[in-house]
């Protein structure tokens, strides 16, 4: 097959595991990243624990701008093919308003961060044609920068809508990330979505393992409510559910919507503990990392944003992004809820 020339906009786990994997399969890779961190990844290269054992880019071409990623001296001198978009939901806009004006020439851009929003505000700056939606199920663990070890191999998922799906999702096969296809960027998107509520906003607001929160029939009721609310304003939409590489979406809604509590939380509590293994979930380093952003605002606040429009009531969802969101900007104290779930449930 025809290599690919590709932009990563950051060397994060995402960025570094599906560009480092794409340029161990011979297609041409740029990172952009921060100076301090372009740097360092010069200087040490990239390491990418994968499949097939690990693996070492001694000397990854790595820029720390925009400009000089488009530059005509960068790497081979012809244009990108593709763009690899991994950034965190907050940073989406940061991004956007940091390029120059005129806007530069990008390729389209592969979105793979989570939530619903971010397309949309690519395509708004950029052009419906310069955005392909898309979702990583496979789980990685970051070491240090430019550093990962993948954990579990799910796989990529990517719109079809876009004249360039077929051939990235080739590109994508042949690095080995395992990339399906979805006619429809919604179902894929919200279907993702629906699998990043799950035991997110609650562990962090509460301190507590998702298998603690699946272990308290409180909490458990609390988190099959969010994803009631999200698949009736799914519903709604006219978005359908969809399962993802690796991951039973279909069986994750049916067991919220119609089995009985008592069966569906010990199955659901084995699935959410053995897809995430000993790591909390992200909402819960977001908080405890002390950088003061959180994406709840862009995974349940787009549930109750979306159902305010639509005129359904989401009420947990709302708790949920609410709490979280004071909890983050220290407008409540970090320990008003830490392990204390029967406080948090009488705020409903």
């Amino acid at each position: 097959m025809n290599k690919l020339r590709i932009l990563t906009l950051g060397a994060g786990a995402i960025g570094t595991y599906i560009g480092g994997s794409l340029a161990i399969a011979g297609h041409e890779v740029v990172f952009l990243e921060r100076p301090q961190v372009a740097a360092d990844l010069k200087s040490r290269g990239l390491r990418l624990a994968i499949q097939d054992g690990e693996h070492h880019i001694p000397d990854p071409v790595v820029v720390d701008s925009i400009e000089e990623a488009l530059a005509p001296s960068t790497g081979s001198g012809r244009d990108f093919d593709i763009a690899l978009f991994a950034l965190k939901s907050y940073h989406t806009q940061t991004f956007l308003d940091s390029l120059p004006a005129p806007r530069p020439p990008l390729p389209p851009i592969l979105c793979l961060s989570n939530g619903v929003a971010n397309e949309p505000a690519i395509a708004e700056a950029l052009g419906a044609e310069k955005v392909i939606a898309g979702t990583v199920t496979t789980s990685i663990g970051r070491r240090a920068a430019g550093d990962i070890v993948l954990e579990r191999l799910r796989g990529v998922g990517i719109s079809g809508e876009h004249l360039l799906s077929k051939q990235l999702g080739a590109a994508l096969n042949d690095a080995g990330l395992n990339a399906r296809l979805y006619p429809r960027a919604a179902d894929m998107k919200w279907s993702k979505m629906l699998t990043n509520l799950v035991a997110n906003a609650s562990a962090a607001s509460l301190d507590m393992t998702p298998a603690e929160i699946f272990a308290h029939p409180g909490l458990f009721r609390l988190e099959i409510t969010q994803l009631r609310e999200a698949l009736k304003v799914m519903k709604a939409q006219g978005i359908g559910v969809v399962d993802l590489p690796g991951t039973p979406v279909k069986a994750l809604a049916f067991a919220a919507q119609y089995l009985p509590l008592s069966i569906s939380r010990p199955l659901m509590g084995k699935a959410v503990g053995g897809g995430r293994g000993g790591k909390m979930p992200s909402f819960h380093i977001d908080l405890h990392s002390g950088g003061g952003k959180s994406e709840v605002d862009y995974l349940n606040g787009a549930v109750v944003r979306t159902g305010e429009k639509l005129g359904i009531p989401t009420p947990v969802n709302r708790l949920l992004t609410e709490t979280l969101l004071g909890l983050t900007n220290s407008d409540i104290p970090i320990e008003t809820y830490r392990h204390q779930p029967e406080k948090f449930l009488a705020k409903l």
